[in-house]
């Protein structure tokens, strides 16, 4: 794999691993360029027959879910859009399973060429640093995957099944409750794993913004005009560099643009169809699983908005370079040089055309300001349900009385 030329790679593989391990992504050791060719084609078809088995089992899982929700909903008379919104959550289940293994199977060389390009950028930015004394010293990128990534999965393992399973609700037998769970933790790491590969791109968009603010640094004090014109090459490769960093976002982008989507789709959906059912047991007297499903929905909620704001980070990042440029101009030896002025006008332009955004196929952007907006339609939708529900419980109620009389 590129992980045996790149420090990030490296650090980022025990994560890989606990993914593909969940049937998200191939393992690791499939882009170990020095694996034996037999030895990987006996490795794949392994995974593959692994892959298939987790679709047949949320296949089969999707099926006795159904099966659990009438039994539910003829329990608590709940024969409105109940149904269809339990059986449509359930049926996106095995879309995102199903739509998972053909974006393993069809994206398996954009998936190689992303760690690739990752190794590669990784190397020349560091080529790129290496005629400046003194380094920043870096938060230990292993430190931020195991507060932003290895903790939050921690979480999700412990909390996402119980709670979501019995958010649901739902009349299952141990082991088809044991496995649904299992299905429902598989979907929700799909949020972890695109947040991965964001604070990778994050990282290297970090590492190109300190060059050039090392460059800002040396100008403050530098007369001499053959360091200015060492200055001025390390600024022009760092413009390319910049350049196939915005280039990888693109590329992450296309990767996870269905299982995003669906995701998204999913777990607004779900919230919806967990406050629909604590609507209806409210009636109950003793309904000691309210809070679990209002912890469900948080949970649902701040998965996507981890990868909202993961996202949200790295094109501030990505933003605050035309500022540093600005002030690299600013600089008294900028206006001496016209080979330095030029090209940071050359690198302003570029920065200018070439907006970084983290996109699902141009359904939508992941962003800040589009979880904001999902969460205002999410509470609108909940707003209706609630007045239908009141109206239910009200003629229902009334029928009762008249049936008494």
């Amino acid at each position: 794999m590129e992980a045996n030329r790149s420090r990030l790679l490296t650090t980022a593989r025990p994560y890989l691993q606990v993914f593909s391990l969940f049937g998200l992504t191939p393992p690791p050791v499939f882009f170990d360029r020095t694996l034996h060719r037999e030895l990987r084609r006996y490795l794949m078809t392994g995974y593959v027959c692994f892959a298939l088995a987790i679709l047949l089992l949320t296949i089969y899982e999707c099926y006795a879910n159904i099966i659990a929700l009438q039994l539910h909903i003829k329990k608590f008379h709940a024969e409105d859009f109940s149904q269809l919104m339990g059986k449509t959550a359930k049926i996106i289940v095995v879309v995102m399973a199903v739509s998972n293994q053909l974006n393993m199977l069809l994206n398996f060389r954009r998936l190689k060429e992303i760690y690739e390009d990752i190794a590669d950028l990784e190397a020349e930015i560091e080529d790129n640093s290496r005629c400046f004394g003194g380094r920043r010293r870096w938060w230990s990128f292993r430190c931020r995957l195991a507060f932003c990534i290895g903790l939050w999965t921690v979480l999700l393992v412990d909390l996402a099944p119980r709670l979501i399973l019995v958010g649901l609700g739902s009349f299952l037998y141990w082991a088809n409750k044991f496995l649904t769970e299992i299905i429902l933790l598989m979907l929700q790491l799909k949020g972890p794993e695109y947040c991965l590969f964001v604070l990778l791109s994050y990282e290297l968009i970090l590492r190109v913004r300190h060059i050039l603010q090392q460059i800002q640094l040396e100008l403050e004090d530098c007369s001499c005009s053959d360091r200015i014109q060492e200055l001025c090459a390390i600024l022009k490769r760092n413009q390319l560099l910049i350049g196939r960093v915005w280039r990888l976002v693109g590329e992450i982008s296309k990767y996870f643009t269905v299982s995003m989507t669906l995701l998204f789709l999913y777990n607004g959906l779900t919230i919806l169809h967990i406050v629909n059912w604590a609507i209806i047991k409210s009636i109950t007297p003793i309904d000691s699983h309210q809070y679990m499903r209002v912890g469900a929905s948080i949970l649902l909620s701040i998965n996507l908005l981890l990868a909202c704001f993961y996202s949200e980070c790295c094109i501030r990042a990505y933003n605050s370079i035309p500022k540093i440029l600005h002030k690299i101009g600013g600089q008294p030896g900028a206006n001496e040089f016209a080979m330095l002025k030029m090209g940071l006008r050359e690198y302003y332009l570029q920065m200018q055309h070439l907006k970084l955004l983290f996109t699902c196929g141009g359904f939508f952007d992941i962003n800040l300001k589009y979880f904001g907006g999902m969460v205002v339609t999410i509470i609108g939708y909940i707003i209706i349900l609630v007045q239908f529900k009141i109206q239910v419980f009200a003629e229902l109620k009334y029928n009762q009385n008249v049936g008494e009389i």
